[in-house]
């Protein structure tokens, strides 16, 4: 007999112990009660915590839909396995994956240049690239076009075999750049058809296989996407963070290819590192600013010790529900204290959640370099780089917070500035890299924030 979710979540112990025992966040745990139903994905750890059999599950069943486990297609080396049982084939470079292979949510990123700079950005943490532009690896790779000491994304898909660089900057093959950060590549896929799966079904758990071998074990590649948790009720903030702070001084690259550094900074910032990319550390810098960077776990006391004159909320991964929970407190500390903050991404939805409103998880996200932007108080549109696939609900926002920027592709929040305290936040990527530099001026606006409060 199928149980209820409220039944199997007492049976657990409640709220909290189902989240311990799942290793889910209690934000999923909330989303299930609420829906009444368990994902597919939390399935396998419902049942080994509990005890109970598949056809106990609201929307299981006895037994799983078979897996086709025919041979592998002639030239294939890799694959991408989905939790549903699909299966892309296609050709493997960079690094072999080990066992196991490598899960995350499967998303695409509809940008047209800067593989590099979204391959090192640690939003993608946890999750599995697709790249609509069927020309990736054209241009190498150099030692500058990077965001992140380290690759957080978990794999990524593209159309066309990798060519051989074209570009004077080029220093190093995609291939060759890849396989010495342990990170591997599937080509050769219809990456239309998988865009439109996901643009339809939303962002399914897959799995990214490339053995040494050449054996692939389907069923089991399978079973590792179902049973895993998904980007809900994940913290993987601590992941990508700094481990402790320093400091920051170079500024917007200066063509061709000169760095140059902050050297008479008129304002000190502290930025909270949740998976920060380093142009935004340079537009700080550009700014007229001395930037220290701290980690994500940094309370309110720690920042403010430092006696910033503006406090920046960085981008990041995972639920911003789950970070909340050290981050809030930090967030709200700051505020309370009346020094300006300024968060983009990650941020935006940290401060939303500092403020006591709540997040959601879109459908499809928002990844890519084209995204239209509307000011609601000018009307002027603004062309955006993003990369999210939580959203701030707008509805649930205090009196004193107004909405300032919505998207133009589905109308979802993407700016919000508090009336009663220097602070506000977007939820794009006004430092770009890679993409338009049409929101540069949002750092001037909390440079000139930081001076009225001066």
């Amino acid at each position: 007999m199928t149980s209820n979710v409220d039944s199997i979540i007492d049976r657990l112990g409640g709220a909290e112990a189902a989240a311990r025992l799942t290793g889910v966040g209690t934000e999923a745990v909330r989303k299930w009660r609420q829906a009444g139903t368990i994902p597919s994905r939390h399935w396998a750890a419902v049942i080994a915590a509990t005890g109970l059999t598949l056809s106990d599950l609201p929307g299981g069943t006895a037994e799983p839909a078979a897996l086709d486990v025919s041979e592998v297609p002639a030239g294939a080396t890799a694959a991408l396995v989905l939790a549903d049982g699909a299966v892309f084939w296609g050709r493997g470079f960079g690094a072999h994956t080990a066992e196991p292979a490598p899960v995350g949510e499967v998303c695409f990123n509809t940008g047209m240049t800067g593989y590099q700079e979204t391959l090192t950005d640690p939003s993608y943490a946890g999750q599995i690239i697709t790249f609509t532009f069927p020309h990736i690896g054209n241009v190498g790779t150099n030692t500058e076009d990077i965001e992140a000491g380290t690759v957080a994304a978990r794999g990524l898909v593209v159309k066309q075999d990798v060519t051989e660089p074209s570009n004077w900057r080029a220093v190093q093959h995609l291939d060759g750049w890849l396989r010495a950060r342990g990170i591997a590549g599937l080509a050769g896929v219809d990456t239309r058809a998988l865009t439109v799966r996901i643009r339809d079904g939303g962002a399914p758990t897959g799995v990214l296989a490339f053995p040494v071998d050449g054996r692939f074990d389907l069923p089991a590649l399978r079973a590792q996407a179902e049973v895993w948790p998904g980007l809900e009720g994940m913290d993987l903030a601590k992941e990508v963070s700094c481990r402790q702070s320093y400091e920051w001084d170079e500024t917007r690259w200066a063509w061709p290819g000169r760095v140059e550094r902050q050297s008479a900074p008129k304002y000190h910032v502290v930025a909270v590192d949740y998976g920060a990319k380093r142009n935004i550390l340079r537009c700080l810098a550009s700014a007229g600013c001395r930037v220290t960077v701290v980690p994500a776990t940094a309370t309110a006391e720690d920042i403010l010790q430092r006696k910033p004159d503006g406090v920046f909320l960085s981008n990041g991964p995972g639920d911003p529900a789950a970070t909340a929970e050290y981050a809030v407190p930090a967030i709200r500390g700051v505020l309370d204290a009346g020094v300006p903050l300024f968060g983009i991404c990650l941020g935006h939805q940290l401060l939303a959640l500092a403020l006591g409103a709540k997040t959601f998880k879109l459908d499809r996200g928002h990844r890519g370099a084209n995204q239209p932007v509307q000011d609601v108080a000018t009307g002027k549109v603004e062309i955006t780089s993003q990369n999210h696939g939580f959203a701030v609900d707008p509805d649930t926002l205090p009196a004193t917070a107004k909405v300032t920027h919505v998207s133009l592709f589905d109308g979802s929040n993407e700016g919000l500035a508090c009336t009663d305290r220097p602070a506000f936040s977007v939820q794009y990527h006004p430092e770009a890299s890679p993409g338009p530099s049409d929101s540069h001026y949002l750092f001037e606006r909390f440079v000139a924030m930081i001076e009225r409060c001066a």
